[in-house]
């Protein structure tokens, strides 16, 4: 599976099954580390219809480049302006804000949590490591977006 983050998918299709959702939609973000013309909407919809969603009550929006081209394109496919948003937990807020910027009355759902066990911390997990290196760009990234749209919006 593309991405890394599958828990929006297998709640998307958890959210269709048990009936609170009449449809997935997915957006068409390109994947530049893909070499694939495919976006990951048209990727996803395969691993949707594998787990018994039919071809028919999944969408994937136009070409986007970011969460507030998502909100836009979304828009332009929906009738109504319900939505329940499915999405990593950390990118929640921002996310909510430029969906409800579009009209949409957001339910949010996030998922994707992203938090340290503190069983056993240990004198190693103080020292740096690429992975936390990571999840600090990752979170300073998302902080950038928010104060962006902030100022954008505000």
């Amino acid at each position: 599976m593309n991405g890394g983050d599958p828990d929006r998918l297998f709640e998307g299709i958890t959210l269709m099954k048990s009936g609170k959702v009449p449809n997935l939609i997915f957006t068409g973000a390109e994947m530049p580390w893909e070499k694939s013309n495919r976006t990951e909407g048209t990727v996803l919809i395969d691993y949707a219809a594998d787990y018994g969603i039919p071809y028919d009550h999944i969408f994937v929006s136009s070409l986007v480049a970011n969460t507030a081209d998502e909100a836009v394109a979304v828009k332009k496919m929906t009738l109504g302006n319900n939505i329940i948003l499915v999405t990593s937990t950390f990118h929640m807020p921002r996310a909510q804000m430029l969906f409800e910027k579009e009209g949409f009355e957001v339910v949010p759902y996030p998922v994707d949590f992203k938090s340290l066990s503190t069983d056993s911390i240990t004198f190693m997990d103080y020292l740096p490591n690429g992975q936390s290196l990571a999840k600090t760009e990752r979170g300073i990234r998302e902080l950038i977006g928010r104060l962006y749209y902030w100022l954008l919006l505000s």
